[in-house]
Order: C-alpha cells, then structure tokens, then sequence
C-alpha cells in the first residue's frame, strides 16, 4: 500500500489529510506572517484617506482580519462546488484597490467606497461565470501593463507615509524619515540576505523595528488601547452605504483586472503545487467566491479581497498544499480580527513606519507587472501598448481637473480623472485589440 497516509512528511504534500503539529503549525504561521501586513495596511489607508476616526480605523482593521479569514475558507472549502476553488490559497484584503479606494474616499466617502465595492463584486461574479470567454481581452500585456500602472499610482501615497503622513503633525519631519528609512533598510536587508521566515516575515520585522524606534522617539500614541474590549463580534452595517455610478463605475473596471490577476495566482498555485493547470471549474468558482467575499464585507465595512500573491510565491517555493495548513492560518486571523485590542494596537503603528515597510510592496507590485509585459521579449508592439496606456492613466491623474472643465459632466472626472488605473485598463485592451499583432512565423 505504500506509505501511510497520515505520514506528516507525505501529509504536507497532499490536499487532504492533517500533518503532525511540528509541520502544521510552523507552515501555518508561515502564511499568517506573509499575509498579515497585507491585511491590515490597506485598511489603515483608507481610512486615513476618508479621515475616520481611531475607533472607526480599528473595526475596519478587524473587518478585514475576519474577511481573509472567511475568504480563505471559502476558497478551501467550496460551497456547492461553485463558490470557491477548492485551491490551496489566502485571500484577502488586497493592495491592488487602493488607488481607486483613495481617489473615491477623496472626491466622496467611505460610504459611497462601500456601494462601489457591492457593485464591483457583482461584476467579478459575472466575470467568474463567464471567466472562459471574457479573459481572451486580458492577456499578459494587458494586465501587465495595468499592475505596472497600479504600482506607479502607489509611490506618492508610500512617500508621504515615509514622511510621516500628509496633515499629520510629523509629516516632513527628520525623525519620521529616520524611522521610515530604517525600518526600510531591515525589509531590504532581511529580504537578501537572510533565508527561511526571516526572508518571509521581512516586511514584518522591518514594522516591528520601526514601531519600536518610533516608540522611543515618541512617535506612537498608545492612549486608544486601553478603551478597547478584548472581543467582540464586527457590526453589521456601521458605515451607511452609497451608490454613486460614476464610482461604481471606476471600481467594477478594476474589479475585472484583479479577477484576472487572479487567474493568475490560481494557476501559479496549482502548477507551482500541483504541477497542471488550474479547470475552469476552479478558475470561476474562485473569482465568484472572491466577489460574493467582497459584497458581503461591504456590509460590515470591510474593503475589497483578491488573492495573495506573497501566498502564492510561498506554495510555489515549498509544493505545500495541505488544506489543514490554510485552514490554521484562517482560524489564526479570525481569533485576531475577534479581538478589538489587537486590532487597536495596529492602528497605533505611525504612518512613518507602514510607508517605510510597504514601499517595497509597492515596487514589487510595479515589477511584477514589467515582468509580465516583458515576457517573450519586448517588442515595438508592446512599447506602444504599454507607454500610450501608462502615459495617459499616470498623466492624467497628475493634471487636477483636466477632465473637469466646461463640456465635460462631473461623471467623466469621477471615472477617468481620478484613478490612473481606470484610463490604463481601457487604453490597454483597445490598444492591444487594434494595433496589429507581431508576425511570429520568423521566430517559430
């Protein structure tokens, strides 16, 4: 019969079955470390951008714990073999919204980022259902080119947390660069030169640094902790939700672009862990989970969810994909987001240090994308797909109010003048349909 399948060894490497704790629990904690910055940075964004306040800030942070966490479960335990992938993956809040997320809670609030997200997940449903015809208009340039936008759109917001945060009282200020600077020589430095959790957990640990620093220089302000509870359950509702068409509009296209960059992590995960392709079964069922995730966290004030490459990258590395791993990780991010202390003290890590930390995200989000453009070789085809694109989405966005004047309903500026990923997506599937394609006999 061979070896046993409750051998931890072999268990690992097997979608079912529950390895040994000296395995389980390591790997899991693995996932939690890799995924937790991830999680609750965005949320600490946003809410900045719509000046919430500390309490506010913290029931989003723990909103966004327990909807990785659930989304994650979705996603291992498939609901009528339709809802979920069935795949060895974290979901969770993503990185990728944000610029969108920001432009909407400037122009509007957090409200109206809430309907936009009902909205966008019912678009990434349709798209999930009709994943096999739909993403022939999203090969790798374009989606390429539109992560390489998301990444650029991301700089200005990193450099003004590494500065201390725009209207703060630390912003510009020397101390909040130091700590900024240190905190992103650690990331750098244990990201080269150290291997196994160190190299993992490197953003991490470049946040526990600069928080202690930043600590010592007086910078971090406790005083919010002690009034929060140590559990309680998240509020339905808390925030009022608005639909303004014109966000709804610019949130669904970016929607459709992480559907597809999920495409791309399933099928990392199952040729990285699995050695095939991900079927369509799984590819639908996953982008339908990670809309319906999305609508349902908008009603407890929680952001958008994608899926996490860090994750990905993880099982590609060690070919673990037993389900009981994914599962401990879940439950290890829902037992956080129960507890409103937890969450609390995350709201308290100055901007100075989550800017310092998540620059390196930000860069890595924008080289992901010029591998993808570059793959196969860069060609005169791509140059102009991808520079026409970029052009227009970052320049236009860096011009306040050129979409804005007479002639132009208020509408157009909401969906094209404010988020450079909207322009770029649009100028990038039109481009690449009708600029005629390279001739690839010469090369075969």
């Amino acid at each position: 019969m061979g070896t046993p399948k409750n051998n931890s060894t072999d268990t690992v490497f097997q979608w079912n079955g529950i390895p040994q704790p000296g395995q389980l629990i390591p790997l899991g904690l693995q996932h939690v470390v890799a995924a937790v910055v991830g999680i609750i940075t965005p949320a600490i964004l946003v809410s900045n951008t719509c000046g919430l306040s500390e309490s506010e800030k913290t029931l989003m942070i723990q909103v966004s714990l327990i909807l990785t966490a659930i989304a994650t479960l979705l996603q291992l335990f498939p609901i009528f073999h339709r809802i979920g992938s069935g795949l060895p993956v974290i979901m969770g809040i993503s990185f990728a919204y944000i610029p969108t997320l920001q432009a909407i809670g400037e122009q509007f609030d957090i409200s109206t980022i809430l309907g936009a997200e009902i909205i966008g997940g019912i678009v990434a449903i349709v798209f999930g259902v009709f994943v096999k015809w739909i993403r022939p208009l999203f090969p790798p340039l374009v989606t390429g080119t539109v992560i390489f936008t998301i990444g650029l759109s991301l700089y200005p917001t990193a450099v003004k947390y590494m500065a201390g945060g725009a209207g703060t009282e630390w912003f510009g200020n020397v101390r909040s660069w130091v700590v900024a600077l240190i905190t992103l020589a650690v990331v750098v430095i244990l990201s080269n030169f150290t291997k196994g959790i160190f190299k993992l957990g490197a953003i991490l640990c470049g946040m526990i640094v600069g928080y202690i620093l930043a600590y010592f220089l007086g910078i971090v302000d406790l005083s919010g902790v002690s009034g929060s509870s140590w559990f309680a359950l998240p509020e339905v509702m808390p925030f009022e939700i608005k639909f303004v068409p014109s966000a709804c509009v610019s949130l669904a296209i970016v929607y459709v672009v992480n559907a597809v960059q999920t495409i791309g992590d399933l099928s990392s995960t199952t040729m990285g862990g699995m050695d095939r392709m991900p079927t369509d079964r799984e590819l639908s069922g996953g982008i339908v989970g990670q809309g319906i995730m999305s609508i349902i966290g908008a009603f407890f004030g929680g952001l958008p969810t994608a899926s996490y490459s860090q994750n990905v990258g993880i099982v590609t590395v060690n070919k673990v994909i037993n389900r009981a791993v994914f599962t401990l990780a879940s439950v290890i991010l829902l037992v956080a987001g129960l507890m409103p202390k937890f969450a609390s003290i995350l709201t308290t890590i100055p901007q100075c240090v989550i800017g310092g930390a998540t620059i390196s995200v930000f860069a890595t989000i924008t080289m992901t994308g010029i591998r993808m453009i570059t793959e196969g070789g860069f060609t005169s085809r791509k140059s102009s797909v991808v520079g026409l694109s970029v052009a227009l989405g970052v320049g236009i966005t860096q011009v306040s109010g050129c979409l804005a004047g007479e002639g132009f309903p208020d509408w157009v500026n909401t969906v094209f003048g404010s988020s450079s990923v909207v322009v770029a997506t649009i100028m990038a599937i039109i481009l690449n349909l009708v600029l005629p394609k390279e001739k690839e006999t010469a090369k075969k």
